[in-house]
């Protein structure tokens, strides 16, 4: 197969060498270009023809997200991974892009001591997001467009068919690359519903609070950065903080969140698997999970949890998935009941939860297991 052809976009001379050493050094990547802002970027994209493009955010003449707009504009999909600093502001530009089109994102090397350390650090961020992107985008051959359903999804060979008969409690949700957007598509095509709802994004500290403080702003769901103790409520959304776990602990009828700072599992801290698996030993056959697009196999051990406590795991399909990593592993583990275009999830999710519980009104004022 052709090398991946990437294009480096960014201000810095420092970050645009830190990052064209770290992808020389890797056998089936090709640097073909550099830029130092995003109008010079639109001229290599189209004089160079790359597969993906790194775009840092903060430049002079095109900022990263101007630039990231503009080339959705012009109707180019490909894969866009944004630099960022991992700070609030530079959270919340990340969203925006992320928002405006961009792919994925990686965040800038900080307070790591050395230029090894450095490097390493954007080597294990960046080249495998590379790799994953890429391949995904390429048999794309143009089937379907990321957000539209396909005329028709393919079931799972031999899916998995809930075994519960009880009133679905819980609602758990993971996801990784693609996620942000895909929470936004889920969330705001569904009403806050009498079921409370976990979150497990695969985000650092500092992102995860922006995440859910523009979900909070932009759906109908009160959304939140959980906290350890909270009482899971209805009509609330809590969204694993960064680099803690996230279980759901039953006692006494009553659902919390403890947070913890376990080892990663599956490369990850907070981890999809361990929600499930919290959720299942919880609620049992009470457990809705979703896994939706992201890199990886997180999840589908969670999954496996899931289903063998009784419950329902509904996953995203290929065709609207940014990559099929974690929803496909579930399939692949035979554990996922429906998979589902995006624009489907919401409906069947409110379908499910209608069964047993009413609509409720948003729950706006609602904190940490208190009211305002």
């Amino acid at each position: 197969m052709n090398p991946i052809r990437v294009l480096v976009v960014d201000d810095s001379v420092v970050i645009r060498r830190l990052v064209t050493d770290v992808l020389a050094a890797e056998t089936d990547i090709e640097v073909v270009g550099t830029a130092v802002n995003g109008r010079a970027a639109l001229d290599k994209v189209d004089l160079l023809g790359p597969d993906l493009v790194t775009m840092d955010i903060e430049m002079p003449e095109m900022n990263g997200i101007e630039a990231v707009r503009a080339l959705r504009a012009a109707g180019s999909r490909i894969p866009i991974i944004m630099f960022s600093t991992l700070t609030e502001q530079g959270a919340a530009a990340t969203l925006d892009a992320l928002a405006a089109g961009a792919t994925d994102y990686v965040t800038k090397p900080a307070n790591v001591g050395s230029v090894t350390r450095s490097i390493g650090q954007v080597r294990d961020a960046l080249v495998p997001r590379i790799r994953s992107l890429v391949t995904a985008a390429r048999p794309a051959a143009a089937a379907v467009p990321r957000g539209e359903a396909p005329a028709s999804s393919p079931a799972p060979t031999g899916p998995a068919a809930r075994t519960g008969t009880s009133p679905y409690r819980l609602l758990v949700v993971g996801s990784s690359t693609g996620g942000p957007e895909a929470l936004h598509a889920l969330f705001g095509a569904l009403p806050p519903l009498r079921v409370p709802v976990a979150v497990v994004q695969h985000m650092p500290p500092v992102f995860t609070a922006q995440l859910a403080a523009r979900l909070d702003r932009t759906t109908a769901w009160t959304v939140v950065e959980a906290q350890d103790g909270q009482t899971l409520r209805p009509g609330v959304v809590a969204v694993a903080p960064g680099d803690q776990h996230l279980e759901v602990v039953s006692s006494a009828g009553t659902l919390t969140a403890r947070l913890h700072e376990g080892p990663p599992e599956n490369y990850c801290r907070p981890a999809v698997d361990v929600l499930f698996r919290s959720a299942a030993a919880a609620v049992g056959q009470g457990t809705l999970g979703v896994v939706l697009t992201g890199m990886g196999r997180d999840g589908a051990l969670g999954a496996t949890a899931i289903h063998e406590r009784g419950g329902s795991v509904l996953v995203q399909d290929q065709a609207t998935s940014v990559v099929w990593g974690m929803p496909g592993a579930v399939v692949e583990a035979g554990r996922a009941e429906q998979v589902l275009p995006l624009a489907a999830i919401a409906p069947e999710l409110r379908r499910r939860l209608d069964r047993t519980a009413a609509t409720v009104t948003p729950g706006r004022g609602l904190t940490a297991g208190a009211a305002r």
